[in-house]
This record gives C-alpha cells, sequence and structure tokens, in this order.
C-alpha cells in the first residue's frame, strides 16, 4: 500500500500535464494570422504585383523619407519595371544585434539605374516592436516589403545607424529573372493567404535561401541560415558572390555606411554607396 500510493499520485501527476499539454496544443491552433490589424505605419500595406510578359507592375512600393527612426514622412508608390533591363543583384546584410545577426535583403538593379530591394519583414502592429522570442510564438504575421533603396538602406544605415554590408551576386539573366520573380511569388501568396513569421524556420534568411534553391537546387543546409551575420559568408563559399576576389576585401569593400551618411542628401544614393564595390569590381 505504502509503495502504491506514490505510483498513484505520479499517474495522476501525468495524467494532468499531458490533459495541459492538449489544452495549450488546441488553444494554440485557435492562433490564426490575419490581415485585420492596426499596422504600423512602414509595414501597412502589401506589396502587390502585375506580370505581362516582362513588364512588371508593383502596387505600395515603399519609398518613406526617413529623418530618424520615429520621424518620416510615408509614401507608397506604384512603379513599373522591364524585366529584360534586370541586370544585377546584391545581397545586403544590415547589423543590429552584434555580430552574428543580421537583417537580409536582397538589392535588384536595372540598366536605366533604377534599384529595387526586397525584404521579408514581421508585420508588427501599431503598438508592438520587434522580438526574437514572440518570432517563435505566433506573435507576428509576415510580410515583404519591396522598397526604394534611400528608404530601406538608408534608415538602416543612416537612422538606425546598423552597420551595413553590401555584396555583389554573380547571377546570370535567367537567374536574376528567377530570383526576383520568386519574391514576387511569395509576397503574392502573403497578400492571399497570411502566415506567420517564424524566427528559425521562415524568416528574412531562409527565403533568400529557399529562392536561391530554385536557381541551385543542391546548395546544403548550413549554421549560418541561423547566424545570419555570416550569411554572406556562407553565400561566398558557394559561389554566389562576384569571383576574383577574397571574402575580406569584398566585405571591406562592401561596408556601406560611411558612403551612405555622406549621400544622405544624395538623388544618386544608390551609385554613391557602390563607389568603392564599383572600383573592385572593375579591377583586373
Amino acid at each position: 500500500m505504502l509503495a502504491y500510493r506514490p505510483l498513484q499520485r505520479i499517474r495522476k501527476t501525468l495524467v494532468a500535464y499531458l490533459l495541459l499539454a492538449a489544452i495549450l496544443f488546441f488553444w494554440w491552433q485557435t492562433i490564426t494570422p490575419s490581415h485585420q490589424r492596426d499596422w504600423a505605419d512602414d509595414v501597412a500595406y502589401l506589396l502587390k504585383s502585375e506580370l505581362s510578359g516582362n513588364q512588371v507592375t508593383l502596387h505600395n512600393v515603399r519609398n518613406f523619407e526617413w529623418r530618424s527612426e520615429s520621424d518620416y514622412t510615408p509614401n507608397w508608390e506604384t512603379r513599373h519595371y522591364n524585366l529584360e533591363q534586370l541586370v544585377s543583384a546584391d545581397l545586403i546584410l544590415s547589423y543590429w544585434m552584434g555580430p552574428h545577426i543580421a537583417h537580409t535583403l536582397v538589392s535588384f538593379g536595372f540598366d536605366n539605374g533604377q534599384q529595387l530591394v526586397f525584404s521579408l519583414e514581421i508585420r508588427k502592429e501599431r503598438h508592438e516592436s520587434f522580438s526574437a522570442i514572440g518570432g517563435f510564438f505566433r506573435q507576428f504575421e509576415q510580410v515583404i516589403i519591396a522598397a526604394d533603396e534611400r528608404d530601406i538602406i538608408l534608415t538602416r544605415s543612416n537612422a538606425r545607424q546598423e552597420d551595413v554590408y553590401l555584396y555583389p551576386l554573380a547571377l546570370n539573366p535567367q537567374q536574376l529573372r528567377t530570383l526576383f520573380l520568386g519574391y514576387l511569388t511569395t509576397a503574392e501568396s502573403l497578400r492571399t493567404t497570411p502566415q506567420f513569421y517564424n524566427t528559425l524556420t521562415s524568416n528574412c534568411t531562409t527565403i533568400v535561401f529557399d529562392l536561391a534553391r530554385q536557381i541551385a537546387p543542391g546548395i546544403p543546409l548550413d549554421y549560418r541560415l541561423l547566424l545570419s551575420g555570416h550569411f554572406a559568408e556562407y553565400a561566398y563559399e558557394q559561389g554566389a558572390l562576384i569571383p576574383g576576389y577574397s571574402y575580406s576585401q569584398l566585405q571591406t569593400s562592401g561596408y556601406i555606411n560611411v558612403r551612405a551618411q555622406q549621400a544622405n542628401e544624395d538623388p544618386n544614393f544608390s551609385r554613391a554607396i557602390r563607389t568603392d564595390i564599383a572600383a573592385i569590381s572593375k579591377e583586373d
């Protein structure tokens, strides 16, 4: 009898824990993503695209004027692009939490001088701020932002004082087109069906990896998908950055903060931040 009572208590405790776990599981399943919330200004609208042959029309391209992180003039635009004029893509890493964590963006260049940046971000509500822990627990929806470089890069390098690096990608015209359209397909999917952001499995770096696998299906999984501050080095090892230079050369020339701050009012911001990068690209 004395041995039976502790065993009975253990069984009751186990049943109670299992019941609680079941309740939490069913509650978890009731949390669903939504487009109907009081969104922060910088994620207020969803990207919408229209494709006709090589002609692309994008609605809700962000082009804010940022004076500081909290002082800005909102501006959302409709823009038109010709895929036959798509000539380049750059991997951009913006370090906001030490050397191991960075936000990952991709900027596409056209032969008429246009640049367009895509970024997968949390779609925070007006009262919210980013939380990596919250990103594990369905706190945020996700959104694809298409933005002008004077918006999405300048706010990070100048307004937020993050360290920003730009790395030219080694992609042929078909690969550029595949990557560009991959972002549009993802954005359209999110526009029609909201999805939660996940710090581990669905974030700004994993989308680049997933789209890159459409170009090179065999690229391996790597710990640097989580430690995103080292993602450019991973891309270099996979042959995705411009060839002929060491990673340290590309990293040094790709640090844009000084140039970005000097070009704060420059209408040719995109060209100005690429001055040293253009020089290394032309070396023999």
